[in-house]
């Protein structure tokens, strides 16, 4: 309970229960958190009025199964946000890079129990990236893409053909080996020649970041740390077979 006290509890299922209210899941976990007694149900309708759940303390729970639509969700977000206004600290996990982008001044990445990575949203974005991601367009119904091709090779060597479909063509560049400017500079100057329609240069996604990061879990990874733990306990077989077989050993029962 001390544990529970000092880092509250997160469970991953059976979170809510039907038999419960609204209300009743508050002060249950408000127990659960350490608050005391007397300020459970004060603590409880704070809760309530903070994510403005007055008038749906009896629907909100069984529709929990579909989830939260976008503007439940930027609710529960800005509730959040006033809350590290207040000047308090907030540790979320989630899988959700959208989520962390609106609501972490820093993150960290975990891969099979460990930390990879530790800063803010952008310095994971300009550390951990791939650089710039280019999307261009040609126009016409069945364009030929080949001198845009030739075009970005020449003039961007190191960028790599990511995507390509039937007008667009993606290119992934590293932020090392040319500058933001150069890049819009090349694509503005010649657009036409090249019968462009449209362009676009973004950096690096805070997904893309995660993506790369997750690529290097695997259930061997895993697998090997649990048999390194193992190997540090050694058990002497020997000793134990001579212990079987020796008569004047009895069993006991405890």
């Amino acid at each position: 309970m001390r544990c529970i006290r000092t880092w509250a509890t997160v469970l991953k299922f059976d979170a809510i229960n039907d038999l419960l209210t609204g209300r009743e899941h508050l002060e249950f976990y408000a127990i659960l958190r350490g608050v005391p007694e007397k300020e459970v149900c004060e603590v409880a309708e704070w809760g309530i009025r903070k994510l403005g759940l007055e008038d749906h303390l009896s629907s909100f729970w069984m529709n929990r199964q579909q989830g939260m639509d976008p503007k439940a969700r930027r609710a529960l977000w800005n509730a959040i946000l006033s809350i590290i206004k207040e000047g308090r600290s907030v540790v979320l996990t989630s899988h959700s890079m959208e989520e962390c982008e609106a609501l972490c001044t820093r993150m960290a990445i975990m891969v099979n129990g460990r930390f990879r990575c530790l800063g803010s949203v952008q310095h994971l974005k300009n550390r951990f990236g791939d650089g710039y991601t280019i999307i261009l367009r040609v126009a016409g119904p069945d364009p030929d893409l080949r001198p845009v091709m030739e075009f970005i090779e020449r003039e961007l060597p190191g960028s790599t053909l990511k995507e390509k479909h039937r007008n667009m063509l993606q290119y992934q560049l590293p932020s090392s080996l040319t500058s933001l400017a150069r890049i819009f500079s090349l694509l503005s100057k010649n657009k036409e020649a090249l019968s462009i329609e449209d362009y676009s240069v973004s950096q690096t996604t805070l997904d893309q970041v995660f993506v790369n990061f997750a690529k290097d879990q695997s259930d061997e990874d895993h697998l090997k740390d649990v048999l390194n733990k193992r190997d540090a306990v050694v058990v002497d077989i020997s000793q134990l077979n001579s212990f079987l077989k020796d008569n004047k050993t009895r069993e006991s029962c405890v």
